[in-house]
């Protein structure tokens, strides 16, 4: 009996040890790959354009307690010349609240025309091309909050991050159609209607398409919906088992000003936080289209309307957009 008892706790002391080496193994492994996100200067997309910055004001800093505010820039990198930085093709923020426990997420029409710090007026997609603080400067003066990190990738990096998670199933409200010689088709949209897994090619395809009549307005909701769907995935627990492989997957395609502690904390806010308002700036009803000389812009009817509108839905704890955009313009 006795050296039956001695066997039972010898292999529960080996079982307790190997959880414990997987344990570490794990926390290492995911340590890792965060910390491969964020890159040394000689390594970041942004290397050749951060001298330039020393006039931008530094990003403020985030304690963990107050609303945080994240810039996801998406970029289509095709045609570009080594460490040239092309516009952003899409441009959201991320807002959590950790009080509150909730999220909200802003995407950003690319044409709306606004102030680029030391680089006077242009299409808020182009600020990226001056680096990430001018973007994150030009981003938090239209809204009116404070941006305190951004994440940066191309579009290899979200066909990645979608493979890696193993897709998402996800409902595609009609048929998508678009094909472009300029691109050797290699980026063609075909999408039926109905509900279907998407990969990282057929995820692409859905959040470009915009060739129907409402265009960026559409496209920016298709993004946002989507992004929704990722967040879910990520909360999985397969996605939870598989994030050292996920991080090894994406960790190439993607810059941050995010440190290894800050992404630990997001990570444990985001986590716990429920999916709120999903917003397109400037809103319909704060939107002008006009021409800067020939070129086509979106202007914003008031500014100061405007972020008193984001400010209103990141504030409000049972948010409803259009009885929200009444109260201002009253």
């Amino acid at each position: 009996m006795l050296i039956k008892n001695k066997r039972i706790a010898l292999i529960l002391s080996i079982m307790i040890l190997a959880v414990i080496a997987f344990g570490i193994y794990y926390s290492l492994s995911i340590y890792k790959g965060l910390e491969g996100l964020r890159k040394a200067s000689e390594n970041s997309p942004f290397a050749e354009v951060m001298a330039s910055e020393e006039q931008v004001v530094e990003p403020p800093k985030w304690t963990g307690t107050e609303p945080v505010n994240i810039l996801l820039m998406g970029v289509d990198a095709r045609g570009n010349k080594k460490n040239e930085i092309p516009r952003s093709d899409s441009m959201m923020v991320v807002s959590l609240n950790p009080v509150k426990q909730k999220i909200h997420v802003f995407s950003i029409l690319r044409d709306t025309y606004t102030d680029i710090p030391e680089h006077g007026k242009n299409r808020v997609n182009t600020a990226v091309t001056h680096g990430p603080k001018t973007a994150m400067r030009a981003v938090s003066d239209l809204l009116g909050i404070p941006i305190q990190f951004y994440v940066y990738t191309d579009f290899q990096g979200f066909i990645k991050l979608v493979d890696a998670v193993g897709g998402v199933d996800f409902h595609v409200e009609k048929d998508m159609t678009y094909e472009s010689k300029a691109d050797n088709h290699e980026y063609d949209i075909h999408l039926k209607e109905g509900e279907q897994h998407l990969d990282g090619e057929t995820a692409l395809q859905y959040v470009r398409f915009r060739h129907d009549a409402l265009s960026d307005y559409s496209r920016t909701k298709r993004q946002r919906d989507f992004a929704n769907a990722i967040v879910e995935k990520m909360k999985t627990t397969t996605s939870i088992m598989k994030l050292p492989s996920i991080l090894e997957e994406v960790s190439p395609y993607i810059d941050t000003n995010l440190s290894v502690s800050d992404m630990w904390q997001l990570a444990s806010v985001g986590y716990k936080s429920k999916m709120e308002a999903s917003e397109q700036i400037p809103p319909m009803k704060l939107l002008k289209e006009t021409y800067v000389g020939r070129a086509a812009v979106l202007g914003v009817t008031s500014s100061n309307d405007l972020k008193e509108y984001v400010r209103t839905i990141i504030e409000s704890d049972d948010t409803d957009p259009s009885e929200e955009m009444e109260t201002i313009q009253q």
